[in-house]
């Protein structure tokens, strides 16, 4: 039997303390204060820069193999994207925006693709004052062939299993998502 004035855990006796024996729970966080807090915002910092840099590696790494394969077609990089992303006719307007570039930008990368015989100028049913680019069938295999050397070279394809590449699919898909808000 129990003590005068003392609880068993689970239990409380009238002007006593509970006494708790608990397991520590994995999934929560404990309450942190003080300095400790600190060292917290530290240590997201530090994961945040490292993560910050293995953006920048992994983006330069990227760049440098669609360099060398867009090399490898005698074409530039930005002709290599275009390419990449031409997998059916679109406007002028929406290769641009897809590609993150000014309208005279996409002129001359229309420009370059047409003169090599890999696509051409169309007017838009949608809208007859709009341009649209087609590829060539020319164009269709050599766009073919750059998907597969960036999907062979690609760093996420080299390096990371099927799963793997799934989870990264979906983390990216997830910060593109949410751009710039928590």
């Amino acid at each position: 039997m129990d003590e005068p004035g003392t609880a068993t855990a689970g239990t409380a006796t009238a002007g006593t303390a509970t006494a708790l024996e608990a397991e520590p729970v994995p999934h929560a966080t404990p309450l942190v204060t003080g300095d400790t807090e600190t060292s917290k915002q530290r240590s997201d910092d530090e994961l945040n820069q490292q993560i910050a840099a293995a953006f920048s590696d992994i983006i330069t790494h990227a760049h440098e193999v669609g360099q060398r394969i867009a090399a490898q077609f005698g074409l530039t990089l930005s002709d290599t994207k275009a390419l990449f992303i031409l997998e059916a006719s679109m406007t002028m307007k929406e290769l641009g925006q897809r590609m993150s570039c000014d309208p005279s930008f996409v002129t001359a990368v229309a420009d370059a693709l047409e003169k090599r015989g890999l696509a051409r100028r169309e007017p838009s049913q949608r809208d007859r004052r709009s341009k649209n680019l087609v590829l060539t069938p020319e164009g269709a295999t050599l766009r073919e062939r750059l998907c597969a050397e960036l999907s062979a070279q690609a760093p996420w394809s080299t390096s990371l299993e099927v799963g793997e590449r799934r989870c990264l699919l979906t983390l990216m898909k997830k910060m593109i998502s949410c751009r710039g808000g928590r």
